[in-house]
Order: C-alpha cells, then structure tokens, then sequence
C-alpha cells in the first residue's frame, strides 16, 4: 500500500494510535520517532500523519490540560468518540489495542512488542513467571503495562536510576493478582485508606514504578516501601543487616532517597502506595523469615 497521509483513519487505527499515545511522552510525538516510523509503514501512513493524529488526541486530554498543554484542534468526531469510549472501559480497551497493534507489526507472530521511544519497537520483552502460563488478554495486559510504566519513568529505573531497559521491571503496587484472592478484601481495603478505588489498578500507569530487578523484588515481598514523599523505606529485616556489604550498597544507600518521577508523569498513585504500606510492607516484615534471610 501506498504510505499517504490521506488514509482514512478506522476505528482499529485510532485504538493502536491510542495505545501509543498512552506509552509515548507528548514531547516526543515527532515524524522521526522510531516507534511511529515503524507504525506508520504498517499502516499505509507517512511518520508525520500518525504524529499529528497524536498530537490532536493530545488536545482531548485534561491532564495535559491542567499543566498548560495543549493539542492540535483537528481531533475529528470519531477521535472524540474513540477517546471517551478508550477512557472509560480502558483496561478492556488497553488489551484491545495491544492486539491489534501486534497483529498490525506481525500477523504470523504471537510475540510481545515493547514500545521504546528512543530505540523503537523492540521484540521479545521479558515477562514474569504469572505471564508465561496466562491466557492472551493477561499476557496482552501485561504487556501493554509493561511499556507504559517504563515509558513513564523514561526506561530508567526510579530509584537507581539504571537505563538498562532489559533489566527493569514495571513493578505492580498492588498485585495484579490480589483481586483474584479476594476482591471484597481488596476493595476493602483500598476504600478504607482512600475512598471509593475500585478494582481498576491492574493497568493504571499509578499503579506502576519502574524499577530494576533486585529493588523490585524487594518491593513485592514487603522488604522495601515509599513513604508519602516517596522515600525508599527498608524494614527490619533488612535494617538489622546493613552492616552486610551488599545490603548496605544496594539497600542503606538508598533508605531515604526519593524515587525520581519526570515532569511530564503522574508518578505513583498515593492510595496504592499506602495500600502497599500497609498492607505488603507492615504485613510482609513481621515474621522473622523470608526470602532475604
């Protein structure tokens, strides 16, 4: 097919378009971006015609908005429509995208696709032990978690700041598969630290810090937490052996130190982290055994 600008937009096209703009910093909605080079080719488009139409889907955005940031005014009616119907069923629509812009890259190919703003599509991303035996729309969901938390925190790692983007992980706060457990217990829970949540987190960029593979461990069996200022926390499991040479370079150096959030990201979602305080942090250090002892 012939790359014009002039291909209509279809539904499918706006939901791929969609799901990059949610993995995308606005800054970097440029014709010579290696992920919208890439995209458009498979698309029968020109780098310029899948930029603009993210830089008009900008212009629907109230986050953007609310920091003095505006779109280009040419979002159609069926970007408007797209839009609201993406944001309100967006953990439906997340999954959606994610498929159809793998299957847009590689029909033939049930491989996972990591969106890197700098080096491009990248293929093959690595996954966790629940990924590799989860049903596609899981596998899909993580995926498309995964790159957009990476992306949020400029594939660098929030604590360390390591950039190395095959040795990150995008850390869930609350589990992804806690409502699995027990919904009621979750919801819970969230609602008496935080109001009325839901259940919506498990592909809520808030719900996500980039981190590299050892702190992230840490984070998800409760040995390390983030306090409201978003100062890395160590419990006592760790404290009582930072005189340990590897403890003290990789955990005491950073009891303190705020993770780093750039300008144009939301950062972690407090409710979720307190959630974590509480609820992983409190309850995962109690016990006089675990996986660092």
């Amino acid at each position: 097919m012939a790359k014009t600008p002039n291909v209509p937009w279809t539904h499918e096209h706006l939901l791929i378009a969609l799901n990059l703009y949610d993995k995308i910093p606005f800054g970097k909605f440029d014709q010579s971006n290696p992920v919208l080079i890439q995209v458009a080719e498979a698309m029968g488009r020109t780098p310029g015609s899948v930029a603009m139409k993210l830089s008009n889907l900008a212009s629907l955005d109230e986050r953007l908005a609310a920091r003095g940031i505006k779109g280009l005014t040419g979002a159609s009616a069926l970007d408007r429509e797209v839009w609201a119907d993406y944001r309100e069923h967006s953990d439906a629509r997340a999954v959606e995208s994610e498929g159809l812009l793998s299957e847009l890259l590689d029909p033939l190919s049930e491989m996972d696709w990591d969106v890197d703003p700098e080096q491009g599509m990248i293929r093959d991303v690595p996954h966790g032990p629940t990924e590799r035996t989860a049903n596609v729309k899981v596998r899909l969901g993580q995926s498309y978690f995964r790159s957009v938390v990476l992306n949020a925190y400029g594939g660098h790692c929030a604590l360390t700041g390591l950039g190395v983007r095959s040795l990150l992980v995008a850390s869930h706060i609350v589990p992804w598969v806690f409502p699995d457990l027990s919904v009621s217990r979750f919801e819970e829970s969230l609602s008496l630290l935080t109001g009325k949540l839901g259940t919506g987190h498990r592909l809520d960029v808030r719900n996500g810090i980039a981190l590299n593979a050892l702190h992230d461990r840490a984070f998800d069996q409760g040995y390390i937490t983030f306090d409201t200022d978003l100062r890395m926390v160590c419990g006592r499991h760790l404290r009582k052996r930072f005189r340990e040479e590897e403890i003290a370079r990789n955990f005491k150096a950073f009891e303190g130190k705020a993770l780093r959030v750039p300008a144009e990201s939301d950062g972690p979602g407090e409710a979720y982290l307190a959630w974590h305080r509480v609820r992983i942090f409190e309850e995962g250090t109690r016990g006089e055994t675990g996986t660092c002892d």
